[in-house]
């Protein structure tokens, strides 16, 4: 006798799923098909009728009727397949980094992806997947600079804590200097590039007049800015500027003065004297003025005041660095400072 088929009884949510798919005008023909055989199933009908009302092989209905009565919809799907053997699987990857370790071939200083393609006998699209799902950029660089400072940890110790927790009834303050701002004078506007993009441009010959220098303060707490541009960047200078600062800070208030190692901040002993004890020098460690947070306000002030502007005199470029500083004040906020981890 032959054997009797599986019973196939569906519930609402399968017929209406089923059903949907037998009248989707975007599901694969092979989809719809097996759509098909298990609603005619459920009606009852024996494998021998509803191929032939199917047009197909009695074969077939009883391995999607089995596959459905198994596993319910996801029966239906395909089955994983193990496919082509990887070409450039784990042991690719290995040899990759290996390479990637070596010295490129001379005259190159650093390794490329048609380079490395070339020494592993591979295509440089599998050299790129390869490298892209390591998150390798061999195009993108940093610089980073190690401090040789015996003193570091105290140093950048006492500067962290004047940030974090800044002592009471005092003011803390960034300073440096941004020496030999160019004046350059070019012209500028915007280019349309072959590819249709619009981008800001700037002419390469110019005309040269001269550079100014900036002393600023930055206010840790506030974020405030005061500054001051010379045409010289001496001790002199710098202690000028340093008096105009300290012409606003009240003289019941100590000042504690974040700076770098330049020359011209060393050896004040005896304009320290002139504020009897009120304001204290904090030097960064050796190699490590990424510590003053105004270098951050520099970083800002140069590209959203300086990249790519003209200045035909000292006089317009001081107006201009003027007018981002009372901009820059209306608005100012403190920095939420950071160090970015690098790993070698």
């Amino acid at each position: 006798m032959p054997r009797k088929a599986i019973e196939i009884i569906l519930t609402t949510e399968q017929t209406q799923q089923l059903e949907k798919i037998v009248r989707s005008h975007s599901a694969e023909r092979r989809q719809v098909e097996r759509a098909q055989i298990i609603l005619e199933c459920s009606t009852g009908k024996q494998n021998q009728e509803i191929a032939e009302k199917l047009d197909t092989s009695v074969l077939r209905i009883g391995k999607w009727r089995r596959r459905f009565a198994e596993k319910g919809l996801a029966g239906l799907e395909d089955e994983s397949r193990s496919g082509k053997p990887e070409t450039y699987g784990k042991a690719f990857r290995d040899r990759l980094l290996t390479k990637l370790e070596e010295k490129p071939p001379e005259g190159l200083a650093r390794w490329d992806c048609p380079t490395l393609a070339e020494a592993l006998n591979a295509s440089q699209h599998a050299v790129w997947r390869a490298l892209k799902k390591e998150g390798i950029y061999l195009h993108r660089s940093r610089s980073w600079c190690v401090s040789t400072d015996p003193e570091f940890t105290e140093k950048s110790a006492n500067i962290i804590g004047l940030y974090l927790n800044p002592p009471l009834n005092a003011l803390v303050i960034s300073v440096d200097e941004k020496p030999s701002i160019q004046i350059i004078e070019r012209a500028t506007g915007f280019v349309e590039t072959r590819d249709k993009t619009i981008v800001a441009a700037c002419k390469s010959t110019y005309k040269r007049h001269g550079t100014l220098n900036l002393f600023a303060a930055l206010n840790v707490a506030t974020g405030h800015v005061k500054a001051q541009t010379t045409s010289t960047k001496t001790r002199e200078d710098f202690q000028d500027f340093m008096d105009l600062v300290m012409a606003d800070v009240p003289e019941e208030k100590e000042v504690h003065v974040i700076l770098d190692n330049y020359c011209t901040h060393k050896k004040n002993d005896t304009w320290l004297e002139k504020y009897r004890g009120r304001v204290t020098f904090y030097f960064t460690p050796t190699s490590a003025s990424w510590l003053n947070q105004i270098e951050i306000w520099f970083g800002i002030l140069a590209r959203k005041t300086l990249k790519g502007a003209s200045f035909a005199s000292a006089e317009e470029l001081k107006r201009a660095i003027e007018a981002f500083i009372i901009r820059h004040n209306q608005n100012a906020q403190p920095f939420k400072w950071r160090r970015r981890d690098v790993r070698g």
